[in-house]
Order: C-alpha cells, then sequence, then structure tokens
C-alpha cells in the first residue's frame, strides 16, 4: 500500500513540532457522521460560549459523549445548500472553483426557480455534478476522495445521502465515485419518506424521484428511515473488520432534512414538552439521528476497534428556517442569523466534532474557523495517502495539526470564501445570490441583486446586526480585495443583469462606488 505522509503540502501556515504522529503508524479506520441540514443549535452540545434554550430541548446524548472525547469546533462552516458542500467535500476544491454551487437533481439544466428570476440571468453552473473524465459537460472533474483511500487500501462504504450527481450521470451513484459499498444514496437529495411503512417513498405515484432505493427488506415495516441506514451500516462493518482491513464509513443520514416526519418511538415526550407539531417532529429526527451515532459508537467499542478509528462530525448546512418549522421563521439557529440558503451565520455555521484516539486532547474547544473543503486533506492526511498529481486544484487545508494535542499552531487569519452565484427556493434574511468571505473576526458580503456590501465583526456581534462597513471603510476594501483576488483566481461565475446584460462586477468594483 503506497502512503505518503501528508504535511507541509497542504499549507504553508502550520507549523511543526516534534509531537505529532509518525508515518510507520498503522493509519486509522476513519468515520465521517454527515447530518443533513443540522443547525449549530440542534443539539444539546452548545457550541456557542453559553447554553441557549434550543440546547435545552434537544436530546443528543451521543454528541456529548462524542465531545467529550475529543474536539469541538466552534467556528466550522459549510455552503448554505447541500450540493456544493459535498462536492467540496469529495473534491477538496470551493464551491467558486469547482462550480456545484446549487443542488443537483435533473440533467443538463438549473433549477426553475433560477429561469424565473426577475432581475438576474444566473450562469451556467455544474449542474450536473461531480465528473470521473473531463469531457462530461457542466461538471467538475476531480479525482474524489473514497477513490483516492480505495486505491489506498481501505475499505470504502456510503450510507445514506449521496446528492453527487445529475440523474442519469455516473457519479449519481457512489460506487463510482470510489465507494465499494453503497446503501441507499442516489441522485437525490432527500426521502420521499421516513417510514417503512410507506416503503420510503417507493412505490408512490408521481413522486419516484424522491424514494429511497435499496432498503426493500425493511419496506412494510414499523421502522424509521434512520434507523434501518444505521442496521445496514453496521452489517457493512462486519467486512472490513473480519479482513482485518482499514475502512472510510461515510455515513450521511436523509435527515433531519425535509419531510419533517416522526419517529413515533421518540416524538410523544416533545410533543408533551408543548412543541408545536413540525418541532416535535423535528427534535424526534435529531434525536434519531443521536442514537444513529450511539449505535456506531458502541460498535466500535464492542469490537474493540475504538482505539484506532477517527471520528468526524459534521453538517451540509445550516438548519432549515425559511419553511417548514413551527414558529417564527428565520429564528431556529439564534443567536446566528437565518437559516439554510442564506449567507448569513445560521446558513453556513455548522456543528462539527472530530476524535481521534490518543491524539486529540478530551473535552478541547477550538475556535478556529475551517471550511467544509478542508475535509478532503484532512482525511487524506490521516490515512497517510498520496495526493500528487490530482486533476483538480485544491483549496481545502488539513485540519490534522489541530487534532493533534501540542502539534502545530493555525494562523488564526486564513480566509474563508463562500460563492452562490444562484437562486434557492425560499426567501428570507441573507438568502439568495451572494459571495462572502471570513478572515479571523471580520465577514464581508457582496449581494449580488443590487451589488451592495455588508461588514460585521463576528466577534463582537454574532449574530450580525450591526452593518460597519461606513466606519471601517479601509477593513471592507481589504476585505473586498481578498475576495476578489479568490473569485478571479478561481474562475468564478457571476450573474448577469437581465435587463443591460452586463455582468455583476467584482466586489472590489462596487467598493470604489462608495467612496
Amino acid at each position: 500500500m503506497k502512503r505518503l505522509f501528508l504535511f507541509l503540502s497542504f499549507s504553508p501556515i502550520f507549523i511543526l513540532s516534534c509531537d505529532t504522529y509518525k508515518q510507520e503508524e498503522k493509519p486509522p479506520n476513519i468515520i465521517l457522521f454527515f447530518v443533513d441540514d443540522m443547525g449549530w443549535q440542534d443539539t444539546s452540545v452548545p457550541f456557542w460560549d453559553q447554553k441557549t434554550s434550543f440546547n435545552e430541548i434537544y436530546r443528543t446524548p451521543n454528541m456529548e459523549r462524542l465531545a467529550k472525547k475529543g474536539v469541538k469546533f466552534t467556528n466550522a462552516y459549510a455552503t448554505p445548500v447541500c450540493s456544493p458542500t459535498r462536492v467540496s467535500l469529495m473534491t477538496g476544491m470551493n464551491a467558486a472553483r469547482h462550480r456545484v454551487t446549487n443542488w443537483t437533481l435533473k440533467p443538463d439544466q438549473k433549477q426553475p426557480m433560477e429561469i424565473d428570476h426577475p432581475t438576474l440571468e444566473f450562469p451556467d453552473w455544474n449542474y450536473n455534478g461531480i465528473s470521473l473524465e473531463p469531457s462530461t459537460p457542466n461538471a467538475v472533474y476531480a479525482k474524489p476522495l473514497p477513490k483516492l483511500l480505495s486505491e489506498a487500501g481501505y475499505h470504502t462504504i456510503h450510507a445514506g445521502k449521496a446528492h453527487f450527481g445529475a440523474i442519469g450521470y455516473p457519479t449519481s451513484n457512489p460506487l463510482n465515485l470510489g465507494f465499494d459499498i453503497n446503501i441507499a444514496g442516489h441522485a437525490a437529495g432527500r426521502p420521499e419518506s421516513y417510514l417503512g411503512i410507506e416503503n420510503f417513498g417507493n412505490g408512490k405515484e408521481g413522486n419516484e424521484l424522491w424514494a429511497v432505493p435499496g432498503l426493500e427488506k425493511y419496506h412494510g415495516q414499523n421502522i424509521f428511515l434512520t434507523e434501518a441506514l444505521t442496521k445496514e451500516v453496521l452489517y457493512s462493518l462486519d467486512y472490513p473488520v473480519q479482513k482485518n482491513q482499514p475502512f472510510f464509513l461515510y455515513f450521511a443520514l436523509y435527515g433531519i432534512h425535509t419531510p419533517l416526519m416522526a419517529n413515533k418511538s421518540l416524538v410523544e415526550k416533545y410533543r408533551e414538552m408543548g412543541l408545536e407539531e413540525p418541532e416535535a417532529c423535528y427534535a424526534s429526527m435529531i434525536e434519531s439521528m443521536d442514537q444513529a451515532l450511539g449505535e456506531v459508537l458502541n460498535y466500535l467499542e464492542d469490537n474493540q476497534l475504538e482505539k484506532n478509528t477517527v471520528i468526524l462530525f459534521m453538517s451540509d448546512n445550516g438548519g432549515l428556517s425559511a419553511s417548514a418549522r413551527g414558529g417564527e421563521k428565520h429564528t431556529h439557529n439564534l443567536p446566528l442569523k437565518s437559516g439554510k440558503g442564506s449567507i448569513y451565520e445560521g446558513g453556513i455555521r455548522v456543528p462539527m466534532l472530530a476524535y481521534w484516539p490518543n491524539k486529540t486532547k478530551a473535552e478541547t474547544v477550538n475556535s478556529s474557523p475551517l471550511i467544509i473543503e478542508d475535509f478532503f486533506p484532512s482525511i487524506l492526511h490521516m490515512a497517510q495517502v498520496n495526493i500528487d498529481n490530482l486533476p483538480q486544484k485544491l483549496d481545502g487545508q488539513s485540519f490534522v495539526p489541530l487534532l493533534l494535542q501540542n502539534g502545530f499552531k493555525i494562523e488564526k487569519d486564513r480566509p474563508l470564501v463562500w460563492h452562490y452565484p444562484n437562486k434557492w427556493g425560499n426567501e428570507g434574511p441573507g438568502i439568495g445570490s451572494f459571495s462572502a468571505v471570513r478572515q479571523g473576526d471580520w465577514k464581508l458580503i457582496y449581494f449580488h441583486t443590487k451589488s451592495t456590501l455588508e461588514l460585521y465583526n463576528l466577534k463582537e456581534d454574532i449574530r450580525e446586526n450591526l452593518n460597519l462597513l461606513n466606519s471601517n471603510k479601509e477593513k471592507a476594501k481589504q476585505m473586498a480585495t481578498r475576495l476578489t483576488n479568490f473569485l478571479k483566481n478561481a474562475n468564478a461565475q457571476m450573474p448577469v443583469h437581465k435587463l443591460n446584460k452586463k455582468k455583476i462586477p467584482w466586489p472590489t468594483s462596487v467598493f470604489e462606488t462608495i467612496e
């Protein structure tokens, strides 16, 4: 098995120390527990400097269990919607570069809401998803994460939501990305039903597009989708364990994406708490997710695998708040502003946990800003996999140094970038076509529709209520320059005004108009 310890190649900002792990160590098993639409507040684990009323509602004892073992990251970021996040995870590229900037499904076409936008004409983004060869139209050519791990000797397992490629394209099937096993993954980004008694949507006339495939043995049973997936995951782990082969498990739950449906074995206590029905269903889905995490943790301990298995926990975007929920819209992630689809913190900041036995220090809290494309080099770093000669240019940087107890320090002011030249399906604060950059405590947002800028200091204003653009013009100009330079370097796409057919200008060009 050819492996190379990935070191400073990912980032010049890592500073070497003697306390790191050595190349000759056996590569660990790696589990990425990936939750759909889970907000920063959708847990009993506080990711802020204090507990909130949301943390008191949700029951996630296994997240608490994992946080006590390892590192809790309080400034971890995804993209505002699902497919861009998942493609960044699989390729190590920022969304501006890979151009799968919106959610994928139907082949060779934009989303209907993009076509009908009143003022903007959106670019022909890569709506067909990931491609394994360079000639596929409107797709990003890359060598994906599971393919690299498989070539290095890992047994690779995909379970749950895929959403990597449009219907009919090879990468809509996880097996074509290098996974040895695919459990229930296909082109669609949500289930038609979470209920086994409804066959997870199979046979429902007119909605087969969303039906979850491959779980026929549970059809007609009184079982929740998350539980069925967990059973299949545990079965699938037996093979590499018996072969004494390192494994990579990508457990990508469909929950807690809509439709919000009650796990009947868990929901009643939330109803008794007085929660509205959508919120009671939502809470039961979160607890079901946490139980799945607990089952995986128990399996590792029962099979003496816990000491050589890295466990990563992440969400694909901020928590849903613009539709389907109970209570007031756009408030479900407070103190973070807005939710899924938004460039405000509620749409992009997510819960992240990491545990590496004998490497991470128990109950650590790390506030270093991270972004989803960092998972690609980090997982390969852990696995000691050589990534020379990739067809794609990496934007992610390994966060392994932050997991080691005394191994490295990382520069605080590394810029993180978001780019969404698209239209999502709902309305709300910060939802629209935008670009943004965070550097240190500062965050600059550029809204494309009206070519406006907003500047926030997140350390002092986590709620993003005070736009400091006018009082900090030099900082805004500096941030706009960094954002523009990144977007140009990535050859990022921009929308066009329908009225005058002019492309939306770069952030620096807009800043010049407010001097």
